[in-house]
């Protein structure tokens, strides 16, 4: 299939947005459906999710679930397994990606991946949260503490064994800080949960 110039003009405006758009955006940008279409149909674009589109001559994504997560709802906050297997603290594999989002916001509906969604407010949605730049995309992630942290405050919809490997592994990572660890603790309102495990560590 030969390429057209506007599949050209299309494909740059790709290259200048990180390689990846959303439907919305191509629109906007004015990249027309047949277009985007033409370009998916030769291979040039692969589709991610619904309505998200990636140029196929980049790498193949190293963090795929979270990048289309993080660029569909930019703002979510990675959080629970999801975060603590991004951060090396579970042997858990993730099967949802899990996403903490304010009371108030609707219940995001993604085709691919599934999602897990948790509410969280005030400084248990706020606190901790850091900017990893995946895959070109920035993505909001919960620190190791916040998410050992949260894992405690879950527990009984994770499982007790979760947060106490995450517990565990937490206090060999390198980022380990017990007093930065106490803090999110109090935030989650389970440092009298955690305090007795984690001092058996100490």
């Amino acid at each position: 299939m030969d390429i057209t110039p506007t599949m050209k003009a299309a494909l740059t405006l790709f290259r200048e947005h990180t390689g990846i758009l959303r439907t919305s955006d191509a629109l906007r940008l004015g990249i027309h459906p047949r277009t985007l279409y033409a370009l998916r149909d030769a291979g040039l674009v692969e589709p991610l999710s619904r309505g998200l589109y990636r140029l196929a001559e980049l790498q193949p994504l190293a963090y795929p679930d979270l990048v289309t997560v993080a660029h569909k709802i930019p703002q979510v906050v990675v959080c629970l397994v999801s975060a603590l297997a991004f951060h090396g603290l579970t042997t858990q594999i993730p099967h949802a990606v899990d996403i903490a989002l304010p009371p108030q916001v609707a219940h995001p509906t993604l085709a691919y991946p599934p999602l897990r969604v948790f509410r969280f407010s005030g400084l248990a949605l706020s606190e901790g949260v850091e900017l990893h730049t995946l895959d070109a995309i920035p993505v909001r992630i919960y620190a190791p503490a916040k998410c050992v942290a949260d894992s405690f405050k879950y527990r009984r919809k994770l499982g007790l064994d979760i947060a106490l490997e995450a517990l565990r592994t937490y206090r060999v990572h390198p980022a380990f800080q017990v007093d930065m660890l106490l803090r999110y603790a109090q935030i989650c309102r389970v440092d009298n949960v955690m305090r007795p495990y984690l001092e058996t560590l100490l």
